[in-house]
């Protein structure tokens, strides 16, 4: 390898409605505002450290870059990860904001074993809201030293 993976350094979702993605992702998920794109429909928002772009999938400025995939889908799910609120807070929460759960499961995510809860954002993009961890696992193997490739 040449190089060493650093992490995601930012996704992208098709949304409907930038203007309503933006509140949704704010007010659900706890987004904050980062850039604009006016001549592209998108916009970007953080989510803690991770940049996430909203591009409005029915506007003709962004058909250029439209997903070539059959039904426009090119990702099964969006993983967001929480902490500082207990199960109970963030489910009513949720509830509160409309969202139906579709599964909660306990499983692993790159911070640990713990509560994953799934549902779709008002535009059907999976979405899984991964809780604190319960339980940390080992380390994963290293991908080695890149001047060794």
């Amino acid at each position: 390898m040449p190089f060493v993976p650093a992490g995601i350094d930012h996704l992208v979702i098709w949304v409907g409605n930038l203007e309503a993605a933006s509140a949704w992702y704010q007010n659900v998920l706890g987004c904050r505002p980062a850039y604009t794109y006016p001549e592209i429909a998108m916009v970007h928002l953080w989510h803690g450290p991770v940049l996430i772009g909203l591009w409005d999938a029915g506007d003709p400025r962004a058909a250029y870059a439209a997903p070539a995939t059959a039904g426009g889908q090119n990702v099964h799910h969006i993983a967001f990860s929480w902490q500082g609120a207990s199960e109970t807070v963030v489910r009513d929460h949720l509830r509160r904001n409309g969202v139906e759960l579709i599964r909660a499961a306990r499983q692993v995510g790159s911070r640990g074993f713990g509560l994953a809860l799934y549902f779709r954002d008002p535009w059907g993009n999976l979405i899984e809201l991964k809780g604190p961890p319960t339980y940390q696992p080992p380390e994963p193997a290293s991908f080695g030293d890149p001047s060794s490739a």
